[in-house]
């Protein structure tokens, strides 16, 4: 029988990925400076005000208020009417020191021997479902908000734009785990209160959804996926009515707590650990990256069409506690789940710094992540620019998104044979 799977995204303006954003940027300017630090900041948001928290350790200094302030005009919140902007709000820091308790445990003589910065289990996946190999539901529910945040900063077609949005994706399946239909979208978008009617000025903002933004989104896929787009997909704009109270203003906002919209949308799994705010010594953080290099390039390669790879650790230990897979029944290779996990064990190292080193991560490369998720987007090459009253002017050529390149799939193909 047919069933309905469903995901959902949140917009660069909900308050929890305002906070998000600006654990990232905190740690990109840590990075910049001082490549070695190690940082686990945390944020904040509210009516008016920004509480940045956590711990650090750097040989650095930046200005942390002017970084969160200029993350927050950015994101778009620059009006005094959304009751919070990054020129007026107060931002209160209350970052100390990491704990020597917890450092012993990652630093050690040899950078190979670092051990894990805390214990706990991370996860991979990819399917073949899509061309980035990620669950469609979520793939269609990020690009309906980054559309949305493009028509916003255009202000032409849709002026009405406020930056707090979130979407929501329900597709139909057959038994064989194959998209039929896309059955539901759900799209809430904050907007200036201009019509006084209420009623009209949410038929406005429904028909310039449907009518504007989703004929943008769907040209973005390939045809196989744009047929799923059928005239009978049910779709509910702003259902709770309007939506003009938005941001951190509407609801406070909080570091690490959209970890399935950063992820696979409900889909494979996940360890419970948030990523935004922490450097890659944290394996919450890079051993997540790592388990979805490795699971993409598995899937590519033709181990199987959908893949879970679960890495573990404990703190202060180098060699993680264990690899797991489960391929859902669809390996192409002769092979149990356990055979294949003792095979990718041997391909990719799960050291915590071997990780770092392979997939570049002591640059300055999170702000990007910080919203419509962090797999699945395409790796680039950029120029980034950092600037410290303290420390002057740096520019860095740094790889985004290293975690999500092909670039294993030969030694996968070498390994199982194929």
């Amino acid at each position: 029988m047919a069933y309905l799977f469903t995901s959902e995204s949140v917009s660069e303006g909900h308050p929890d990925k305002i906070a998000d954003q600006i654990s990232d940027a905190l740690l990109d300017n840590f990075l910049a400076f001082d490549p070695e630090s190690k940082v686990a900041c945390e944020t904040l948001v509210t009516t008016g005000q920004v509480v940045l928290a956590g711990e650090v350790k750097s040989n650095t200094y930046v200005d942390l208020q002017n970084i969160a302030r200029e993350v927050i005009n950015n994101i778009g919140y620059t009006k005094g009417a959304y009751q919070f902007s990054g020129d007026s709000c107060g931002v209160i820091s209350l970052i100390h020191e990491q704990s020597q308790d917890i450092n012993q445990g990652v630093d050690r003589g040899s950078k190979e021997e670092q051990g894990a910065g805390d214990q706990g289990m991370m996860f991979g996946y990819a399917s073949k479902e899509t061309e980035n190999y990620m669950p469609l539901a979520l793939d269609i529910s990020h690009k309906i908000l980054q559309e949305l945040a493009a028509l916003r900063r255009e202000g032409k077609q849709i002026s009405y734009l406020r930056p707090d949005a979130k979407a929501q994706v329900t597709i139909e399946y057959s038994d064989d785990n194959v998209p039929q239909r896309i059955d539901t979208i759900v799209v809430s978008t904050q907007h200036d209160d201009f019509d006084a009617n209420d009623e009209k000025m949410l038929a406005q903002i429904k028909s310039d959804i449907i009518s504007i933004l989703m004929p943008k989104v769907i040209a973005q896929f390939p045809e196989k996926v744009q047929a799923l787009f059928t005239s009978k997909i049910q779709y509910h704009i702003n259902p709770t009515g309007k939506f003009v109270i938005g941001g951190p203003h509407g609801d406070t906002g909080l570091t690490g707590r959209k970890i399935i919209v950063d992820t696979y949308g409900g889909k494979g799994a996940h360890g419970g650990g948030a990523f935004s705010g922490k450097d890659p010594s944290k394996v919450d953080r890079s051993a997540a990256y790592a388990a979805r290099h490795a699971a993409k390039n598995l899937v590519a390669a033709g181990i199987a069409d959908e893949i879970l790879v679960q890495v573990s650790y404990a703190i202060g230990v180098v060699e993680p506690t264990s690899i797991y897979v489960d391929t859902y029944g669809t390996a192409k290779v002769n092979l149990t789940d356990g055979e294949i996990a003792k095979i990718v064990a041997q391909i990719f190292d799960m050291r915590p710094f071997a990780i770092e080193d392979r997939l570049k991560l002591r640059n300055p490369i999170y702000l990007e992540t910080a919203a419509y998720g962090h797999m699945g987007k395409e790796p680039k090459t950029i120029t980034k620019v950092f600037e410290s009253p303290y420390n002057g002017k740096v520019e860095k050529e740094v790889e985004l998104f290293t975690w999500e390149k092909l670039d294993m799939v030969s030694a996968v193909k070498t390994a199982f044979n194929l």
